[in-house]
């Protein structure tokens, strides 16, 4: 079991460079907050394209803020999944029709069961590009007339990224039995079969 966690700590510390400059490797960065960030790493996950997603924390005030100071609704910031991924095999467009679905775009209180500015909906855009791209995507929803209400997901410059604890990164698969208790209290599906009644990108 040390043995193990040593290797994962120097992977981690192996792969966080290569994140950090995505710019130079060929690889894209894309950040959204869609509640609680375990539900928001599984869809993701299972792309093609798709290089790794870490839960963190982003659009607050304080520095490195810990899960606690987020929870507490005072650090400004917001639960969100930072995903690194292969342009070449993945587009920004995709990622965000997947977010689109796998959130409810018409809570203004949260996520679900979560309710707070720390659990609000947004996409954080890296670029001008991006952010364009993120407009067009909403603006393309609401005339859809998908949704019967208001969408109040906001789309925001993207600023410091914090990675979660590391306890929360993976949560899905490391702790499978209280993710899927928490999802299924939540009443996540519930709401999303819902919301998006022909979705199959959850």
């Amino acid at each position: 079991m040390l043995k193990q966690s040593l290797l994962l700590i120097i992977i981690s510390l192996l792969i966080s460079p290569a994140i950090a400059d995505s710019e130079n490797s060929g690889t894209e960065r894309a950040i959204f907050a869609g509640g609680c960030f375990w539900c928001m790493e599984p869809p993701f996950d299972k792309l093609d394209g798709v290089i790794s997603t870490t839960s963190g924390y982003t659009g607050g005030h304080q520095e490195n803020p810990t899960y606690y100071d987020v929870s507490s609704g005072r650090s400004g910031h917001v639960e969100v999944v930072e995903i690194v991924y292969d342009p070449e095999k993945m587009s920004y467009e995709k990622l965000l029709n997947v977010f689109w679905v796998n959130i409810d775009p018409l809570n203004n209180r949260g996520q679900f069961c979560d309710n707070g500015s720390q659990y609000l909906s947004a996409i954080f855009y890296i670029d001008e590009k991006q952010k364009k791209t993120a407009e067009k995507s909403l603006d393309a929803l609401k005339k859809s007339n998908v949704l019967k209400g208001k969408i109040v997901t906001t789309i925001r410059p993207a600023s410091k990224f914090y990675p979660a604890e590391e306890y929360h990164q993976d949560y899905y698969i490391n702790n499978s039995l209280s993710y899927k208790y928490y999802r299924y209290r939540c009443g996540r599906d519930d709401r999303l079969k819902e919301l998006w009644p022909s979705n199959k990108e959850s």
